[in-house]
């Protein structure tokens, strides 16, 4: 009986084994991709912004004089400026819009509730380039459609060149910005709505709770998980804001549009100054990292 338990114990051993080397077989390929792609290139980054690196001449290690260069550089500061302007105002107002618009959504019957859905997410799906070329067309200052409806209901007295005036262009990138930003969060919390348990709303609605109760009480504690996921991807993605800038304004005018990523890429391939480009990356990865782990931290169940 013994040698039996022995025996058994050893298949069992065996079994586990090649299942750990079975799984680690099927994770290789992602995992080499992870290494050769993501974690390499960010080791070379993080060491190449410590040179004077430019194209056609050997690397020149400076320290942290990229970095002392990044915060007297104007040009960097106006980027970061415009970068949290752009984040301030469109991380709140998407994840409202999408609580707002995902909790009317949730209240209608299946084949309209499918068509708002359709209609929200139709911009996440289509190209962005396609997006922004709509967009373009819209605020063009001779034919576009705000500038004639704006004549033509008298509140403007003659055309405005939206991408081309610094009044106006930012905003203009962080309407079309939230715009198209919306239609993930919207679906994500139509269903994290949906997955609210029913029995303690209606339990709590017995008690004599109101709507706006219920919904702080019971449902915005069942949807915290989505609403911190929605908060993390939003905040990146607009962190990220490069291919609105590059379609629409180039970081004009006066540099007034430009982000972080768009001058990264200015910078690095453009310019050719590699190592400045590159710590400037380390800088907009840090920025994110520490935003991220506030907002982990702010949104943890306790």
């Amino acid at each position: 009986m013994a040698a039996n338990k022995k025996k058994s114990g050893t298949s069992s051993k065996a079994l586990t084994r090649r299942e750990t080397i079975a799984g680690y077989a099927f994770m290789l390929p992602s995992l080499v991709f992870f290494l050769g792609f993501v974690i390499y290139p960010m080791a070379q980054c993080i060491i190449t912004s410590f040179f004077d690196s430019t194209m056609n001449r050997e690397d020149i290690f400076i320290g942290l004089a990229n970095y002392k260069e990044l915060f007297a550089d104007p040009v960097f500061l106006g980027a970061l400026k415009n970068t949290f302007i752009i984040v301030i105002v469109s991380v709140p107002v998407t994840c409202i819009f999408s609580l707002w618009v995902g909790s009317v959504l949730n209240n209608m019957s299946g084949p309209l509730c499918s068509l708002f859905r359709c209609v929200f997410y139709l911009p996440v799906v289509t190209g962005s380039v396609a997006v922004t070329v709509v967009w373009k067309w819209m605020f063009n200052n001779y034919y576009g459609i705000f500038n004639y409806l704006g004549k033509t209901t008298g509140i403007l007295d003659k055309n405005i060149n939206w991408l081309g005036d610094e009044k106006y262009a930012l905003g203009c990138i962080i309407l079309i910005l939230i715009t198209t930003s919306v239609g993930q969060p919207i679906v994500l919390y139509v269903s994290a709505l949906n997955n609210v348990d029913q029995s303690l709303v209606e339990a709590a609605q017995v008690d004599g709770a109101n709507h706006l109760q219920v919904f702080w009480k019971i449902k915005w504690a069942q949807i915290k998980p989505t609403t911190l996921y929605i908060l993390v991807i939003t905040t990146i993605n607009s962190f990220q804001c490069f291919a609105l800038i590059q379609l629409l304004t180039s970081g004009g005018p006066n540099h007034s549009t430009d982000t972080i990523m768009y001058y990264i890429y200015h910078t690095a391939f453009k310019l050719y100054r590699y190592g400045y480009g590159n710590a400037m990356g380390v800088v907009l990865a840090i920025i994110i990292a520490v935003l991220s782990a506030v907002q982990f931290k702010l949104t943890s169940e306790k």
